[in-house]
């Protein structure tokens, strides 16, 4: 195997000026530089990003930490990163903190970062001060995906916007009996978003003189299996909403099912309405509210990347994407009593 020795001895040059050429430093005249490239293109040498690092203080690496790495929007949102930092000549280091239960995760450490990292995206997880002080003793820029953290960019659909343009589209379509999926155990104080979205729909229903009844808001740990296992012990009952918000097209994808599996009609006797426009919900003509998951990767990505570069100016981002209503074949208006199917009626 070529080593750094060999090209120095072919340029005829010391092996700091091969290094300092290497890295592109200013320190090293055109014409040198071109004799060093030429002779390690000769020689096929390819410098070790391990001593690269050591040398140059940077790892050319940008920790990504997840709350989970297994589910669409994160793993969406992770790929919006790397495609932009690979462009550049960076790597992503994932950081998957997914706990043995959904009520838990592991912490962020400095181990994760140190000596690993020049950077790190926060997706979703609101640090606790400890991990807040660990962040801002490694002096590397942060940028968050998902929630906002004071003196750190970030990228973000309002979740409170979105679950509000949810639940006015039920309304508008006449609704009235309306229950929600999506409710977490109070343990859950690792994610924002479930809390947010949950408050917007209370807030909209009680503004149009509504409430939702405890028996018809369905907790569960925001995948489609939890949500169906829920909407099934909902079904089962003599009285049921007209339309489901589900906080997730995820979770809109379990009711769906469970719905199908008692007999009822989608959006015949009851309409179900998503948020997210997940991959998949095209396919099962799901209504939903819109988000550009990727987008938010991408522009997450260019920050650090900016943050790196010392581009950032002094007002700190707090980037705002926008949602979009997509109307699809799970909603309708409701229709009379009369005309809409329910579980015991179906023969379930």
């Amino acid at each position: 195997m070529t080593t750094i020795g060999d090209v120095a001895r072919a340029a005829g040059v010391s092996v700091a000026t091969v290094s300092r050429a290497l890295r592109g430093v200013d320190r090293v005249s055109p014409r040198t530089r071109d004799r060093v490239l030429a002779a390690a293109t000769e020689l096929h040498y390819v410098a070790s990003p391990a001593a690269t690092s050591l040398v140059s203080g940077r790892t050319r690496g940008v920790g990504v930490i997840t709350p989970y790495f297994n589910r669409w929007f994160f793993a969406t949102v992770v790929s919006g990163i790397e495609k932009v930092l690979r462009e550049e000549g960076f790597h992503v280091l994932l950081c998957d903190l997914e706990g043995h239960t959904f009520d838990t995760r592991l912490p962020i450490t400095q181990t994760m970062l140190w000596k690993r990292a020049d950077g790190a995206i926060i997706l979703n997880v609101p640090p606790v001060p400890a991990e807040r002080s660990v962040l801002d003793r490694l002096g590397m820029p942060v940028v968050t995906v998902g929630n906002r953290q004071p003196g750190w960019p970030s990228v973000r659909i309002d979740d409170r916007a979105a679950m509000a343009l949810a639940t006015r589209y039920a309304i508008d379509l006449g609704h009235r009996d309306i229950g929600y999926a999506g409710t977490v155990p109070a343990s859950i104080t690792h994610l924002q978003t479930p809390f947010d979205r949950r408050e917007a729909f209370a807030t909209v229903l009680s503004d149009h003189g509504l409430v939702c009844p405890p028996e018809w808001t369905l907790e569960c740990d925001w995948t489609a299996a939890g949500a169906a296992e829920h909407a099934n012990r909902l079904f089962a009952r003599a009285r049921i909403p007209t339309c489901v918000v589900a906080a997730s097209d995820e979770m809109a994808f379990g009711v769906l099912s469970a719905a199908r599996r008692h007999g009822l009609r989608v959006p015949e006797d009851m309409s179900v309405i998503g948020i997210d426009d997940h991959v998949h919900s095209e396919i099962f003509d799901l209504t939903t509210v819109r988000q550009d998951v990727e987008a938010q990767g991408r522009r997450a990505g260019q920050m650090m990347l900016d943050a790196l570069r010392g581009r950032t100016g002094d007002t700190v981002v707090d980037e705002v994407l926008d949602v979009e209503l997509i109307v699809r074949g799970s909603t309708a208006a409701p229709r009379p009593a009369g005309q809409r199917r329910s579980p015991a009626a179906a023969g379930v």
